[in-house]
């Protein structure tokens, strides 16, 4: 595209530092096109032609609007196509199972999925979400999440997406997403970009550099679009001064060009703030297409920043048809690329999100037409075997001085303490959105919640076992009657006490903290009552289910507390989940997502919490690129000692050794090429529109008496069109330069050319390999780490893994490989554009299982 770069920048390598304003000119908004190359992608794009060139203005226009908030049986539903028979899209939260449904699976969250460092659980579970959504009849699934990324440990919602370490979070997003398509299911990648916190979501404008975002919160975007992701969804906050759904450096510049991403862009509910802005800087679907909320006076004339406004915009000449007509090809296209083989065929939506009753008005403000709504239909499988397979896996163990694994046939007496413990007394969703903590927590709070179908709560799971050993058990529930714990504890053989802090979505609050925690103490007394049955248990096993780090270092110490266990949010089979690896019936191979801080200041970061301008909140995020582990491991801060558990902890029931260690160089030597080439001009479907032609685009005769009430339509008002100021589009048209329209032939990005950004940045550079021995008496899973610490301080430590699940029996030995890419240490070279002079440092390379625990090194000559 015509845009401003440096010839030879790698997408994922900036020299600019500095926070500037607009960093790149993003326009015009790009275009897909043809690519030969690419049988499946080019197969759809054609499909997606055939049917857009069928399509009148009106109708392309309905494809890209949400229909209203509860304007249809999903979350987001746009307009349809009738006299094709095209349904509108039915899209659907959220990241871990099918929102405001029943008969549907509660799946551990994102965080949990990421803790058991396996692509073939991480692509199964994506498989299976994917299953149950199509199962429901469901078009697009918001989910995968890489934003929040997790710059603060205290985000809401970082338990939704997968780690803070942008590597894992980009392993993870794109197998899920691989797994979800698989199914006929378009996934979405959100949200897209800097959305780190709940406090001022909708207004904070973070300001960052260009090192920043391409090394650390576009990393896992950019494997998203590599998996080929269908949709993206942009963001509520601001970046560098502009709404990030009218962001062209956001969604222009990086997104379609550097990335080369093929799908569309969706806003985010609510996201949306203006006309032409949204339409011109990159925006393909506008969710849920009205203002959220009956009309005010100070709505926009059609309900709409889209609808019949984007019709007008078109009629007016402010938006070209070119890109109203990409809007709708890049849609069709992910529709059509997910559709094949097993899955052509598209299930309509079963399902109303607003009821549960089987019967009911199809739109809820119409009261009409009265119809079957929700058909009930299960599409749990046998995911349940899965969910717990995850549960256990993603189970990390923190501390362990030899109580476990518990033994079915020696113990003699169990105490299960705590309301983490035990079952909601009113049900598992008796608090919507999960806002409460009245029982086990399972999952976080807000709309990436599903509801559970059932939840087997750890005393549930524990006294089952328990009586069919031969256990005696004792249990109590509450977290504030310190007596009885202690009471309870002293009587049993082991005691387990269980904790919880909690996190999620900004519309919600529990104890005052909205969304995001106000700090990293465990909530409803946990920490008391952790200190209290250890006081008086030498057995005390501590379970905590939160939703990141937790200030733990007290628990860690007690020379009472055997053992500590991070759970995380491990869904509907938490208890049987956890109970499998207490007792030894899964080898436990969870490693921890995050790194544990020993108190809140050590992770050098801040929430932004009060703002001098409320209305304007600004933030800045002065770290850099150094977040969690990297912010701890980083030369010069002081930090390396306040660490209780680091980025990739987690004990076994068996040992390991390695080996042999080599570090081969197998590429990379011939440089680096940029792409050089050149866009087709920009294509426009079917018949052209009259630049000033309203006849035709009006509301039809007659049918004033069918209109539903707040329902999005795509047709032009005449007397609004001959308005001076008939639509919402601020800015006006004058704001934009002459090349946000222009759809001439482009050159393309040196740093573009795929999908994920230019080919060259995937070339394997280095093969590292080395021999794994279980030299104890038990079968093992060993998560293996490669560990490179560059010479240069500007760099951060990387941390890979090899994310296949490494099952050896006793004295068995398997040879481990990594694969270093241009990418993966392209970040080291913050100081030169030319890949080679990297040649002249020498870097570390490390293997082991923990990153505070480093076994071997080499030297790794670049």
């Amino acid at each position: 595209m015509r845009l401003q770069t440096s010839a030879g920048l790698l997408p994922l390598i900036s020299l600019t530092t500095a926070l500037t304003e607009t960093p790149f000119l993003g326009f015009p908004s790009p275009w897909i096109s043809p690519d030969p190359s690419d049988a499946e992608w080019q197969a759809a794009y054609e499909k997606a032609v055939a049917f857009v060139s069928q399509l009148t203005l009106t109708e392309k226009v309905n494809l890209t609007t949400g229909t209203g908030w509860e304007g249809d049986r999903c979350i987001g539903k746009t307009g349809s196509v009738p006299r094709l028979g095209f349904e509108g899209f039915c899209l659907m939260d959220g990241p871990l199972g099918v929102r405001y449904v029943d008969k549907a699976s509660a799946f551990p969250a994102g965080m949990n999925a990421a803790a058991t460092f396996s692509k073939r659980l991480i692509r199964a579970r994506g498989e299976a979400m994917g299953e149950e959504f199509r199962g429901k009849g469901v078009d697009v699934q918001l989910g995968p999440v890489a934003g929040a990324l997790g710059r603060t440990p205290q985000g809401g919602r970082n338990w939704e997406g997968f780690s803070p370490d942008p590597y894992l979070t980009g392993v993870a997003i794109a197998e899920t997403i691989r797994g979800i398509q698989s199914r006929g299911v378009i996934a979405c990648a959100k949200h897209y970009i800097l959305n780190e916190q709940e406090h001022f979501r909708g207004s904070v404008d973070v300001r960052i550099g260009d090192k920043t975002m391409h090394e650390l919160y576009l990393w896992p975007f950019a494997d998203a679009v590599r998996a080929g992701v269908g949709s993206v969804m942009c963001s509520y906050n601001r970046v560098n001064g502009t709404y990030a759904c009218e962001n062209e450096w956001v969604q222009n510049y990086l997104l379609k060009s550097e990335l080369g991403f093929r799908g569309f862009v969706m806003s985010d509910w609510g996201a949306q703030h203006s006309t032409l802005g949204s339409a011109l800087s990159g925006l393909d679907m506008a969710m849920p297409g009205d203002m959220m909320g009956p009309p005010s006076a100070s709505s926009p004339p059609y309900g709409s920043h889209w609808g019949g406004a984007l019709t007008q915009a078109v009629l007016k000449g402010e938006v070209p048809q070119w890109r109203l007509d990409d809007m709708v090809t890049r849609i069709m296209t992910s529709f059509f690329r997910v559709h094949v083989g097993s899955y052509t065929s598209r299930p309509e939506p079963n399902f109303s999100a607003w009821t549960r009753n089987t019967t009911g008005p199809q739109y809820k403000y119409s009261n009409r037409p009265w119809t079957t709504v929700n058909s009930h239909v299960d599409v749990q499988a046998n995911h349940s075997a899965l969910i717990r397979e995850l549960a256990a896996k993603s189970t990390v163990i923190l501390k362990n001085t030899g109580i476990l694994p518990l033994s079915k046939s020696s113990l003699t007496s169990l105490a299960v303490i705590g309301n983490d413990a035990h079952d909601n007394p009113n049900g598992p969703n008796s608090c919507p959105e999960r806002a409460c903590i009245n029982g086990t927590v399972a999952m976080g709070y807000g709309s990436g919640t599903t509801d559970f179908p059932y939840l087997i709560s750890p005393a549930t799971a524990l006294l089952g076992l328990s009586q069919e050993h031969n256990i005696t058990f004792f249990n109590t529930t509450s977290n504030w009657d310190l007596p009885t714990a202690q009471s309870t504890a002293s009587n049993a053989s082991v005691a387990i006490v269980f904790a919880t802090a909690t996190s999620g979505e900004n519309f919600v609050s529990i104890d005052g903290n909205a969304g995001d925690r106000n700090n990293l103490t465990l909530w409803d007394n946990g920490d008391a009552l952790i200190r209290a049955v250890a006081a008086v248990n030498p057995n005390t096993i501590v379970v905590l289910h939160t939703s990141g780090p937790v200030v733990i270092d007290h628990a860690d110490k007690h020379p009472n507390i055997s053992a500590i266990l991070w759970a995380g949010f491990p869904g509907q089979e938490s208890g049987n989940g956890l109970a499998d690896v207490l007792f030894g019936d899964v080898h436990p191979q969870g490693r921890s997502p995050f790194t544990w801080g020993k108190d809140l200041e050590s992770y050098g970061v801040e929430l932004l919490t009060v703002a001098p301008d409320p209305r304007n909140p600004r933030q800045e995020f002065p770290e850099g690129v150094f977040i969690d582990y990297r912010w701890f491991l980083s030369e010069g801060k002081g930090e390396r000692g306040r660490v209780t558990y680091g980025f990739g902890h987690g004990l076994g029931y068996t040992e390991f050794e390695y080996g042999d260690l080599v570090v081969e160089r197998v590429g990379g030597k011939g440089g680096y090429e940029v792409n050089k080439g050149r866009t087709i001009p920009a294509p426009v479907m079917g018949e052209v529109v009259d630049i000033g032609d309203v006849e035709g685009w009006t509301e039809p005769e007659g049918f004033e008496g069918w209109r539903i009430p707040r329902y999005v339509y795509p047709w032009v008002n005449a007397t609004v069109y001959n308005s001076e100021n008939g639509t919402a589009r601020s800015p006006g048209i004058g704001d934009f330069p002459p090349e946000a329209r222009d759809g001439g032939v482009q050159e393309e990005l040196p740093a573009g050319g795929k999908e994920g950004g230019n080919e060259g940045l995937y070339e394997v550079l280095f093969e590292v390999k080395v021999d794994v021995k279980n030299v104890g008496m038990r079968e093992g899973v060993e998560v293996v780490q490669l560990y490179l610490s560059p010479n240069n301080p500007l760099a951060p430590s990387l941390l890979l893994r090899g994310f296949d699940d490494v099952l050896l029996a006793p004295n068995a030995t398997k040879t481990v490989t990594f694969s270093l890419t241009r990418r993966d240490i392209s970040e080291w070279n913050t100081e030169a554009q030319n890949w080679e002079i990297l040649t002249e440092h020498q870097q570390t390379v490390f293997v082991g299982s923990s990153s505070m625990d480093l076994r071997l090194n080499r030297t790794l000559p670049l």
